[in-house]
């Protein structure tokens, strides 16, 4: 069953085109397009669409993107394609890190209350001598890493791109690995967590921080930056990018930097950053896209959270299956916005109740599930939390 050739089916029957000469299956494959990713989701969170994501986390690594589906070409390509969009509508509790529940929250005041980020500032880690440098320094928190390279990991928490800058480099590919600075990022995707600091001999502040890039011959080094004002601010440093020259180590706290200026000879460079400790995750939250672990991960953890999918993948093959029953709410759905770009009153008026209806009948479906269930209490059998076979040490709660 390929949903995709039944949903323009019925859609022309709908509008009263049935031609692809007269409305290209490209224009309508756009309209259902439209309304499946936009519309759906907003309109209700169907059953079908609830599904898991379970990843594996990288050591040191406290960030973690949403995922993004590849670029995607309907079969008569054209306007219907589907560039990078996120795989999911979003992320709710319970969420699991090797199988044990961790706590799970969506307001980072609540978060950031319980787990805070202490920034530690070291002054005098180097001195100027006239020039832009390169300068080398360690930053001296902590008991840095040396090889091999085995968990516990200790060091500084790293710069993250949040999922917009990645879809700005047209590559789906998160982290961000790269040989250079990539400056199609918005200054307003990055989040920073090392800044370096001196003055010029103007007095002037120069300020150099990481990028939430990574270095793709080791991604435990970050790409230092020159920041800029928003859209496209930020500006790659002279000398080039390396393991020796405008990178920071996160896991040593080894750092190489050329200054867009030079520093007057004596002038102290400073540098903040939040060293930590990393262990087994207790706690995610999620915000902006973004799920963030508490503590940063020691090792390779398997996170699950669960999730409601956005089926952007799925219309053209035979994985539809399980959405053939919306075949005729999203052919309807689809034909309301032409019918109303068009402005075509009448054939508009005419569906409208026979959407509405359609759409009962696609969420009756997840009501009957979802009220199959009894919402535990504090009355009822069972712990509210972990449900009636959840077992604790010895005792079944």
């Amino acid at each position: 069953m390929f949903l995709l050739s039944d949903i323009l089916t019925y859609m022309r029957r709908i509008i009263k085109t049935p031609s692809n000469a007269s409305v290209s299956d490209t224009l309508l494959i756009d309209y259902i397009n439209r309304f499946v990713i936009c519309d759906i989701d907003a309109r209700m969170q169907l059953f079908d669409y609830k599904t898991k994501y379970t990843f594996i986390t990288q050591p040191g690594v406290d960030k973690y993107n949403m995922p993004l589906y590849t670029s995607q070409s309907s079969p008569s390509g054209g306007a219907s394609n589907i560039a990078m969009y996120p795989v999911y509508q979003g992320f709710f509790d319970p969420a699991y890190v090797d199988g044990v529940q961790a706590g799970f929250y969506t307001r980072k005041e609540n978060f950031q209350g319980l787990y805070y980020n202490q920034v530690t500032r070291n002054n005098n880690v180097a001195v100027g001598d006239g020039t832009i440098g390169p300068y080398t320094f360690t930053v001296p928190n902590g008991t840095p890493v040396t090889a091999p390279l085995n968990p516990p990991f200790q060091g500084m928490l790293r710069g993250h791109v949040d999922i917009t800058g990645i879809m700005a480099t047209n590559v789906n590919n998160d982290p961000i690995l790269v040989n250079t600075l990539d400056t199609d990022i918005p200054v307003t995707s990055v989040d920073s967590r090392v800044y370096i600091t001196t003055f010029d001999a103007n007095n002037n502040n120069m300020i150099v921080q990481d990028s939430g890039q990574f270095l793709s011959s080791d991604s435990n080094y970050g790409l230092l930056m020159e920041p800029g004002k928003a859209p496209y601010g930020n500006q790659p440093l002279s000398g080039g990018y390396s393991t020796t020259s405008n990178t920071i180590n996160y896991l040593t706290g080894q750092c190489t930097v050329t200054f867009p200026n030079p520093v007057p000879a004596g002038v102290n460079i400073n540098v903040q950053s939040i060293w930590i400790s990393s262990g087994k995750p207790t706690a995610i939250l999620f915000n902006n896209n973004t799920l963030t672990l508490r503590v940063p991960p020691a090792s390779q953890y398997q996170v699950e959270l669960q999730a409601y999918l956005t089926p952007a993948a799925y219309l053209s093959t035979g994985q539809a299956q399980p959405f053939g029953y919306m075949c005729e709410y999203i052919s309807l759905g689809a034909a309301r916005k032409y019918l109303t770009d068009t402005r075509n009153e009448a054939q508009f008026n005419f569906y409208e109740p026979i959407f509405r209806e359609q759409e009962l009948l696609v969420w009756k479906r997840s009501d009957r599930i979802n009220s199959s269930t009894r919402r535990q209490t504090i009355y009822s059998s069972g712990n509210p939390l972990y449900g009636s076979n959840y077992f604790y040490g010895d005792n079944q709660q």
